[in-house]
């Protein structure tokens, strides 16, 4: 065999090994592949080992996992007049491999314009109050609003979130002296309920003492009886003690003096019984 048959040989394997390597495609789990055969869509393909004709077919690979595609910070003015920057985060997957490739040249770059003017449209429909308490309600609206543009397209846009919320600084001041505000509100009204309800079962047991007059004596006792914890040598007694004690010091007083009195009526000697007077007779006649 001449060398110009080996060179012959060797060309033709080549071309062979070339064509079987561009005919064979692997399509992996999680894509799907769209068959084009001279520019027109055959179908997709699914995942494992496919064969295609060189030259004349060619599959385009579409990955069909959920994509995360940051939204970056923009500037932009809420309802109520105030200039806040917003960066948020979505996520999107394909559904359709055909719409994806042949409806829109460029998905990813698609959604990231539409979700920037989505974003800014919607948070500029509400205050700044309601952008930082109805986040939850803002994302379910951007979702929507993407949903419906994107699903032409063949993508469902799966979660819209706000991931950063930038204000002023003076607005910060303010929301801090609101916030100050705010809690020292609740304090004084937990303050004044706590009077109002200290002030209740002052009253009740005011009448309860007034209907029973040694309960203010024992609570009186029991103040000296804590004072007398802390070992202090000055006690201070106060009114209504000192009163009570005054009372009882009289009531003692009288006691006392009753006693006494009975015990010395007690001790004197017995009285004697009087005489009885003689009968008178009955008148003497004149002689």
């Amino acid at each position: 065999m001449d060398i110009t048959a080996v060179i012959i040989w060797l060309l033709v394997a080549a071309l062979l090994i070339i064509i079987a390597r561009s005919s064979i495609r692997i399509v992996r789990q999680y894509e799907h592949g769209v068959l084009f055969r001279l520019g027109r869509v055959i179908g997709v393909r699914m995942p494992g080992l496919r064969l295609i004709i060189p030259v004349i077919d060619r599959l385009q690979l579409v990955s069909l996992r959920i994509v995360t595609m940051p939204i970056q910070s923009q500037g932009i003015i809420t309802q109520d007049n105030v200039s806040v920057d917003i960066s948020a985060v979505a996520y999107y997957r394909v559904i359709d491999a055909v719409k994806s490739v042949v409806a829109i040249e460029n998905v990813a770059a698609a959604i990231n314009q539409i979700a920037q003017t989505t974003l800014r449209k919607v948070v500029g429909r509400h205050s700044l109050d309601q952008t930082l308490s109805e986040t939850e309600h803002i994302n379910s609206d951007i979702r929507e609003i993407l949903d419906a543009l994107t699903l032409e397209w063949g993508v469902e846009v799966t979660l819209v979130e706000l991931k950063d919320i930038q204000l002023p600084d003076s607005m910060k001041r303010a929301m801090a002296r609101q916030a100050e505000a705010e809690r020292e509100k609740r304090a004084k009204i937990i303050a004044a309920e706590g009077e109002s309800i200290a002030a209740a079962a002052l009253g009740e047991a005011s009448d309860i003492m007034m209907a029973h007059p040694l309960a203010l004596q024992l609570r009186n006792l029991q103040s000296l009886v804590e004072i007398a914890v802390d070992k202090n040598s000055t006690v201070v007694f106060p009114a209504p003690l000192m009163s009570t004690i005054g009372e009882l010091s009289a009531f003692l007083a009288r006691e006392n003096q009753s006693a006494a009195t009975a015990a010395g009526s007690d001790a004197r000697p017995p009285a004697p019984a009087p005489v009885p007077a003689p009968a008178a007779g009955p008148p003497s006649k004149a002689a």
